[in-house]
Order: structure tokens, then sequence, then C-alpha cells
């Protein structure tokens, strides 16, 4: 039983760290098709001061609009870790040609499964 609990606290913890890894590479390659694919079916998105819920399919298209608009330098996580009800989220620094972005990513586990809750996108 205690094996199991270990294995199952193990693999939690490991399904996090892959969902913030797939982000990271989604974000640096400037992919709104790759970032969707870890979305829940809705997600809050806050871009240019604006929060709004979108299905996957719209946030998508927000998404790509942002990265021609924006598109990567370069993308890094500057700090990852859990909130106080185990939800993992990270935080990270988007450059777009001289432009940076502070990018803060709320994880939630929806049906078994590691997905982005909430994305917002603020100038620094």
């Amino acid at each position: 039983m205690m094996v199991w609990v270990l294995l199952s606290l193990g693999h939690a913890t490991m399904a996090q760290s892959d969902i913030i890894n797939d982000v990271k590479q989604a974000l640096k390659s400037g992919s709104a098709k790759e970032v969707a694919k870890l979305m829940n079916a809705n997600v809050g998105l806050s871009l240019d001061g604006k929060n709004e819920n979108y299905s996957k399919a719209q946030a998508e298209f927000v998404l790509k609009n942002f990265f021609k608009e924006h598109p990567p330098t370069s993308f890094i996580v500057v700090h990852q870790g859990a909130s106080k009800g185990k939800l993992p989220y990270a935080i990270g620094q988007y450059v777009s040609n001289g432009d940076s972005f502070r990018i803060w990513i709320r994880i939630k586990n929806s049906e078994g499964r590691f997905r982005i809750h909430e994305m917002s996108f603020t100038p620094e």
C-alpha cells in the first residue's frame, strides 16, 4: 500500500513537471496549436490587460495572433511551484524582438490530466 502511495505521488509530481516542460517548449516555438493541446476545454487568458474566458479553439486563435505579432526570441521558466491547494503554476519570461512579457501559467488537474487553466501575458 505504501509503495502505491509513493508511486502515485511520484507520478503526480512527474506529470506536473511534464506539463510545465511541454508548455515551455510550446511557448519557445511560438506554437499556438501546441499550447492549445495542453489546455482545458475552457481557459482564462489575460492579454493586453483584458481577462477573457475562451474555449480551447478560441484561445488557440487568440494565441496565434499574439505569436504572429510577438514571435518568440526566447522563453524561460523563472519560477515554478504549487499553490496551497497543490495546484501547479509557473512564471516565465517571454521575449520577442525586444519586448518582454511575464507569463503566469496556472495548471489544474482535469479528468486525471494536468492542463492549462489560466495564462496571463503582462508586458514588462
